[in-house]
């Protein structure tokens, strides 16, 4: 009886300690430092907010190495570009005290919580977050005087009390102001604001009795009077605690959405990162039953919310398709808020930002995405008023990079006639005038691919709204990347205005005059419209996966310190790829396309465990405010969305042993990987609902209606699985529905 008795308590012991590893507290493997130090380009930012709300605080500082704090804002308007209204709490007088830093010493980050605790005074800050509101705590030591610095950042605006408890202002940033409206729980004893050389500050002394000062505050972009109802709604009390439990909440419902088992504690902690930083954008700045839209400086009643802070051009890759799976209705609001902007600016915007449109980089991307959002059956917008929008884009806009509005200079037209953009010969100075951004310059063969996929993705949304008359054209255009192909060389190549290839031309070495942010060899695969054709004009399946694998090891031909002067961008090198560049994601799964999806599930795990460690450097480029972490997020999971508009995923090479992705309606899909390692990296056999899976890719609608996918993995590829050239993925230009069924069969 005793020997049972011990059996039954190791059993119950053990099954004990595997439930509690299982059961996850998912905020627990979050760690908002991971990818704040930017070892080529800019870090990712810790930033404490709620889901696609507008108000966003940080700790602002050259990095995370760096201890020095210069101010928290009250928000960040638009991810990495612009702050307002800095806040500082200071002990001690002294004529540096208008400038002086906080020196870190001990710090915590959560996406619902920031602390800090300050190395020479031991002066400790906590802010927690509202949607439109936020709470920060200073507690000081008992001795000495105490400060609240307040700030312009960008000096331009006004500060102002009112009593000894309130504090107002309002600052000038990117064309546009924001308001705020700050109440105190302890009285300030004096004030003393400062104008000047690199100063426009508000200075609040306290007593030396006070030890801790609650500050909350409302932000808004309509009004002061705005900000204090924002804040009025929203924080009422002066328990922080209360408000904090509030965030967790939120966020546990958020990172829920997906929940996984079995993988290391460093992946999880990737990967709930990747699902927070996926987490911040858009953001809804309607301040209940209002917005402010710089796309026609007017305030607008509505009870529908207004997003923005968008980065297409990163985004459609990863971001939305990945939204369009965990909160499809959200997305459905993003793109009427896209629609809205059209309306009231008369152009549809690429990056839509709190300020208006910013377009960035190259090609019509607002139409991929919408596209992908109607392939995936988002329907609830209007798409007559839509397309109008796309197609002025595409036929009537500049396709200069960096540009947006009206058609502004031959280089158009010849696109129109001709079909490209014609490319600068070596060391040929730039001579058209509406060329403005010298560092961004042509981008003449990413232009040509961009503005084809773009044409393609128009296309597609012609009929369904009412417009098929203009398919023809639009899918003439879809084909204009064949141009730029040179078989010869193997390469999309530039060409002259005389459509003579230019000579010399290095592959590698050759930057933003011909293309954006990487050379050749990223772009090489950029007709993500038309995949099988791109192949056969590199000379079928077999050359094309060649030349894919020379991808991954070619030689760069130069130094990395050179190659990154002409190619910033181009971080993360695995041979010619880069990893740290969101145009080069879908890469990697193209081997899916070419009858080897085995060389897919190895390349995958081999860039998640080398590129994504979970440390300060996690991040091998820009992370661009959730950019790249849903390339995390999907391949740690086993697929990824090659051609957003074809309404499949590509299948990778799971990193967990289950995933359970929770699907609007109360829907789940479960991803099972049996015997699932860092050496078992192979699918074997896969099943999807219990009958057998023999295809690298499954639909949008296999995902949506949930069920169970099953892989059993191993050491070893199965060469033949995902093999069968009659089921590959298909990617082509008149891609139709029964298409898609045929390969399924």
């Amino acid at each position: 009886m005793r020997v049972l008795s011990t059996i039954l308590f190791l059993f119950f012991s053990v099954f004990s300690n595997i439930y509690a590893q299982n059961k996850l507290n998912v905020l627990d493997y979050v760690d908002p430092t991971i990818g704040t130090v930017g070892e080529v380009l800019g870090p990712a930012l810790p930033t404490v907010h709620l889901p696609n709300s507008m108000v966003r605080v940080f700790p602002v500082r050259r990095d995370h190495l760096d201890d020095q704090i210069r101010y928290f804002p009250l928000t960040s308007p638009s991810h990495r570009l612009a702050n307002v209204f800095g806040i500082l709490p200071l002990q001690g007088s002294g004529v540096d005290i208008w400038e002086r830093k906080m020196i870190r010493e001990e710090e915590i980050i959560k996406p619902y919580q920031y602390y800090v605790r300050a190395e020479e005074d031991d002066i400790q800050v906590t802010f927690v977050p509202t949607a439109r509101a936020g709470f920060f705590e200073f507690n000081f030591p008992e001795k000495g005087e105490h400060f609240l610095r307040m700030q312009l950042v960008s000096k331009k605006g006004e500060l102002a009390v009112s009593g000894n408890n309130m504090i107002s202002g309002v600052e000038e940033f990117l064309g546009m102001k924001a308001y705020f409206y700050a109440e105190l729980n302890t009285a300030f004893s004096g004030s003393e604001f400062k104008e000047g050389s690199g100063t426009s500050a508000l200075l609040l002394k306290f007593s030396n009795a006070a030890q801790k000062i609650s500050f909350r505050y409302g932000i808004s972009f309509i009004s002061r009077d705005q900000a204090k109802q924002n804040l009025q709604k929203e924080i009422t009390g002066w328990d922080i605690g209360v408000y904090r439990q509030s965030a967790i909440n939120v966020w546990n419902k958020t990172l829920n959405q997906i929940s996984v088992q079995g993988g290391t504690t460093s992946q999880k902690r990737v990967f709930y990162t990747a699902m927070y930083r996926a987490s911040e954008r858009m953001v809804d700045i309607n301040e209940y039953g209002k917005y402010y839209s710089a796309y026609d400086k007017k305030v607008h009643e509505t009870n529908e919310p207004f997003y923005v802070d968008s980065w297409i051009y990163d985004f459609s890759i990863g971001l939305y398709p990945l939204q369009m799976i965990l909160n499809p209705e959200k997305q459905k609001y993003f793109i009427r808020s896209y629609i809205k902007m059209y309306e009231q600016g008369g152009w549809m915007p690429g990056f839509a930002l709190i300020d208006g449109d910013w377009p960035a980089m190259t090609g019509n991307y607002t139409a991929v995405w919408m596209n992908d959002a109607w392939s995936k059956g988002i329907r609830d917008f209007d798409i007559k008023k839509a397309y109008e929008g796309l197609k002025k884009n595409a036929l009537e806009a500049t396709l200069l990079p960096w540009q947006n509005g009206p058609a502004v200079s031959w280089l158009d037209s010849f696109y129109n006639r001709k079909g490209y953009l014609p490319g600068l010969y070596e060391n040929e100075k730039e001579y058209v005038k509406e060329i403005t951004n010298f560092w961004e310059r042509r981008q003449s063969v990413s232009v040509t691919m961009e503005t084809s996929y773009g044409d393609w993705a128009v296309a597609q949304l012609s009929e369904v709204s009412g417009n098929a008359k203009d398919k023809p054209l639009l899918m003439q255009r879809a084909q204009n990347y064949k141009k730029m192909y040179r078989a010869d060389k193997g390469f999309m190549w530039p060409r002259d205005s005389s459509g003579n290839w230019i000579e010399p031309m290095n592959p590698s070495l050759a930057g933003r005059e011909y293309y954006t942010e990487n050379n050749a060899y990223t772009f090489n695969w950029h007709a993500r419209q038309d995949l099988d054709n791109l192949f056969e004009m590199m000379g079928g399946r077999k050359a094309a996966e060649a030349k894919l694998d020379q991808l991954f090891r070619e030689n760069i031909g130069i130094d990395k310190p050179h190659f990154w002067v002409i190619q910033p961008d181009a971080s993360g090198l695995v041979g010619q790829y880069s990893m740290g560049n969101e145009m080069g994601f879908f890469i990697p799964y193209l081997y899916n396309n070419l009858g080897s999806p085995w060389k897919t599930q190895k390349r995958v795990r081999m860039l998640l465990e080398t590129w994504f460690p979970d440390n300060i450097f996690g991040y091998p480029g820009d992370e661009d405010g959730g950019g790249t972490s849903p390339f995390i997020i999907f391949s740690m999971v086993g697929f990824f969305p090659v051609t957003p508009g074809i309404p499949i995923y590509h299948i990778g090479s799971p990193v967990f042993e289950k995933a359970t992705i929770n699907l609007p309606g109360n829907k789940q899909m479960i991803i099972e990987a049996k015997q699932n390692s860092a050496e078992n990296k192979y699918i074997q056999t896969a099943t999807l609902n219990g009958k057998s899976l023999n295809r690298s890719w499954f639909t949008h609608d296999e995902l949506m209606n949930g069920g169970k996918l099953v892989f059993v993995m191993g050491k070893l590829p199965n060469k033949k699985w995902g093999a069968d050239e009659s089921r590959l993925p298909p990617s082509f230009l008149e891609i139709q529905k029964k298409d898609i069924e045929n390969r399924m069969k």
